[in-house]
């Protein structure tokens, strides 16, 4: 696509995409990393990779238990 396009309209591009970033509202990384962490936290309790899945919803529980490869 820029192969396409002249020297002028790919710094148009890029001057526009540098106007939309400068607009974008910033937040402190300390406050992010605080708000991952809490989100993190609210969900532990049902993350089924931290707890485990009990046998009776597995759905890869099979009646013999296991993989066999012959």
């Amino acid at each position: 696509m820029a192969r396409d396009m002249s020297d002028k309209e790919i710094l148009k591009m890029e001057l526009e995409q540098l106007k939309k970033e400068v607009s974008t509202t910033r937040t402190p990384l300390l406050a992010n990393c605080a708000e991952t962490v809490t989100f993190v936290e609210e969900l532990l309790p049902n993350d089924p990779l931290i707890k485990g899945v009990p046998d009776d919803k597995n759905p890869y529980k099979g009646e013999k238990g296991g993989c066999i490869i012959t």
